[in-house]
């Protein structure tokens, strides 16, 4: 999971890099993207402890990836729809969307392999 990791901080970097460039939004997902790729190569240890201990910091990071971007989208989309204003630009309401689904496919991706690490260790 640890180059899995490490390629899902440098997609979100690169997510972040492009909305900024196209529509001007913030780089906030580059911050998620720079902390994954970090925790990332600390896990990618013999010491399973330490991994253990730096791939939960990732999944929960992953997890506030996926929480506070898929918010703050669905709360500019609800004032979009009911006042018929734009809070945000489309692009930045999409690029936080697709954050929020890349960190939300990454957190399942986590908990499925913490299942089977603990499965493997009963067994």
């Amino acid at each position: 999971m640890t180059k899995v990791t490490i390629f899902v901080g440098v997609l979100l970097a690169a997510i972040a890099i492009a909305g900024s460039r196209m529509y001007g939004a913030g780089l906030h997902a580059m911050w998620f993207g720079l902390l994954l790729i970090l925790c990332g190569v600390l896990a990618n240890s013999e010491n399973p402890k330490q991994r253990m201990l730096w791939m939960h910091i990732a999944v929960t990071i992953g997890l506030l990836g996926f929480l506070v971007p898929g918010i703050m989208s669905a709360v500019a989309l609800a004032r979009l729809h009911s006042a018929g204003v734009a809070t945000m630009s489309a692009g930045r309401v999409h690029e936080q969307m697709l954050v929020a689904l890349v960190c939300l496919v990454y957190v399942v991706l986590c908990v499925r392999s913490f299942v089977a690490a603990r499965r493997s260790r009963v067994a």
